[in-house]
């Protein structure tokens, strides 16, 4: 039989991912046998020390196994100490902007359960360290929903676990972890943790493994609050997507029809994959150093750019659905005190499209246009790292300047851009508002709930006396598959959910067909079509979306996929007959000598277009 030359690539490519897995740090360890219960893994003796543990253990011994019973109900607030992290391989840097990454953060957890499921009170929201020694830590905690169960070995005592994420205020990776601990009454033992997986690294390199045992007391939570606590959690749970593994996707496909699916990125730095077809959510999660990760569905992942389509695209379309479309030609420096003077020409529009004519440190060459030119350029760390926002105009005003074009006409990735529309965008809605309003508060209870996505994690700059400051809209945004999946369907379906219109129509409908997109490679002011016929097809851009040029292998016509990217090869792409592609991966830091991609950029898109071919 023949074969196509993507076929061939993509079989070429699992067989050379099957050689890869097998080496290095990172490659994937055996899951927990079926029959082995956890506290074989990690016995009641071991949970109620406190000595440091040498190593991480099994992934499985973090949930339910063989011979698992249920539990007594669990109410209370986790004390936990500060403790240190181990580290495999060692940091480069352990102290960033003086703070440790070593460093495990004391914090209170509150818990409650809802049947033999374990609920965070604090679910999905960056909890921060509430007492910091002379050297603070490096990271806040995400805690997800949870499991609770008794197994015989342990006597009285019950097991908890939990998935729990270390994230960062400034960054934004993110180590997808497990904790457990063991309680009897109001008795708990220390909590065990481990972080076997995570999104790119920036700042804090290289990838690694982190663990410890965590010193924890119980205290009483809020016993009014009980009911109202597990019905919010019942509610979310319900709202979530119907799911099923991949491979049950696979299964109703000829083999090999999904060849190649998250590529070219090879499976050992990838961390998940999810395709969305026909209104279930199919899942995968990449296998780590210490087994599965039990509990992909409540991974957060660090998405980076990811989030400028998120935060710029949503606060738009729905504030151009309640105020109308003329808040895109709103003037960047209008709401902006302290800004250049040269923001003043720039739309909000304009700095979407990342084409505000400001940053002017790279090529003034245009034609052909290098978008990436002068991007890290003149201390980009610097300015990531000022945590407020007059630090970082101050840091703009110093090191870039205006581009002799006017805004609109070229894009050059700048995520400074998004900064300046996130700041702008908040001005807008307090000036709309009053002072108190929040542009990303806004799009949380007005797009993101009404949608069925409850917690909307993302950075803010930190102003003075440690008071969140505007969310990023650059970065930082930690989302689910679920997240990711139901924010391209809003954007698929036209902007509306449920009978009600979130986002403006028009205007998502023009920016999912490209309408109006600036071409990467050239300024977009010179009166041609952007998409000239029988050349190499253009790399589109506009409102954070990157368009993907795909041949439909049904029609042999062009396509441009929506897509949101974000750096580490985290991919959101947006399919005809509502199909979502989701990949997030960590390619970032990569050891000398490793190759991270094997194979066509457009591997991953072939094998989703194989599913139902345009």
């Amino acid at each position: 039989m023949n074969q196509s030359p993507i076929t061939v690539l993509a079989r070429l490519y699992g067989l050379l991912v099957g050689g890869l897995l097998a080496a290095g740090p990172f490659a994937a360890g055996n899951a927990l046998a079926a029959n082995l219960a956890a506290a074989a893994v990690l016995p009641t003796t071991t949970l109620l020390r406190e000595d440091a543990p040498a190593a991480p253990v099994d992934n499985g011994a973090f949930a339910p196994g063989k011979g698992a019973r249920s539990a007594p109900a669990f109410a209370g607030v986790l004390q936990l100490s500060a403790a240190t992290l181990q580290a495999k391989p060692t940091l480069k840097n352990q102290v960033i902007d003086g703070r440790d990454a070593l460093r495990f953060p004391e914090l209170s957890l509150e818990f409650v359960t809802l049947g033999d499921t374990l609920v965070p009170v604090q679910r999905g929201k960056m909890v921060r360290e509430t007492r910091a020694s002379a050297r603070a830590s490096y990271w806040r905690l995400i805690p997800q929903f949870g499991r609770i169960w008794q197994e015989k070995a342990d006597g009285s005592w019950s097991r908890a676990a939990f998935p729990l994420m270390l994230v960062n205020d400034t960054e934004n990776h993110a180590h997808q972890g497990l904790a457990t601990f063991l309680y009897r009454g109001k008795q708990v033992s220390g909590l065990r943790v481990q972080f076997v997986q995570q999104t790119a690294p920036w700042l804090l390199s290289p990838h690694t493994v982190l663990w410890a045992q965590v010193p924890a007391t119980f205290a009483a939570g809020d016993a009014t609050q009980l009911a109202a606590r597990r019905e919010e959690a019942r509610a979310e749970l319900a709202a979530r997507l119907p799911t099923k593994p991949l491979d049950d996707l696979r299964a109703q496909f000829p083999a090999g029809t999904l060849d190649g699916f998250g590529g070219p990125v090879l499976p050992k730095w990838q961390v998940s994959r999810a395709i969305f077809k026909e209104g279930t959510l199919y899942y995968e999660a990449e296998n780590t150093a210490y087994g599965p990760y039990p509990y992909p569905l409540e991974m957060r992942y660090g998405v980076r750019s990811v989030t400028k389509t998120v935060t710029a695209a949503l606060s738009l379309l729905h504030l151009a659905e309640i105020y109308g479309p003329y808040v895109l030609d709103l003037k960047i420096g209008d709401y902006v005190p302290g800004a250049d003077p040269h923001w003043k020409k720039v739309r909000f529009i304009d700095a979407a499209n990342m084409s505000s004519a400001y940053g002017g440190v790279g090529s003034l060459i245009t034609h052909p246009n290098d978008n990436g030119s002068g991007y890290l350029e003149n201390d980009y760390n610097g300015w990531y790292t000022a945590p407020s926002v007059a630090d970082k105009l101050a840091h703009m005003r110093t090191h870039l300047k205006p581009y002799p074009w006017e805004p609109g006409r070229v894009m050059r990735y700048r995520d400074h851009d998004f900064f300046m529309l996130g700041v702008a965008v908040d001005g807008f809605v307090k000036a709309m508002r009053g002072p108190q309003a929040d542009a990303w508060n806004m799009v949380a209870e007005e797009v993101l709930r009404p949608i069925g996505i409850f917690h909307a994690p993302l950075v803010r700059t930190r102003e003075l006396g440690g008071q969140d400051g505007p969310a990023w809209f650059s970065a930082g945004y930690y989302p689910t598959l679920d997240d990711l999946a139901k924010i391209a369907l809003l954007f698929q379906d036209h902007g509306a959910h449920a009978g009600k219109q979130l986002l403006h129509r028009p205007l998502t409908d023009a920016v999912l067909a490209a309408r109006d997109a600036l071409d990467k490679d050239g300024d977009g002011s010179d009166g041609l079509p952007v998409v000239r016929d029988g050349e190499k097809p253009a790399n589109l851009y506009r409102m954070a979306f990157h368009f993907t040029p795909l041949t439909g292998s049904a029609s042999g016509k062009r396509h441009y996929l929506p897509t949101l990217s974000g750096y580490g090869e985290n991919i959101v792409t947006l399919f005809p007959g509502r199909i979502v592609s989701i990949r997030t991966a960590k390619v970032g830091e990569i050891p000398q000598g490793e190759q991270a991609e094997v194979g066509p950029d457009d591997m991953s898109d072939r094998a989703v277009e194989r599913l139902a071919p345009f």
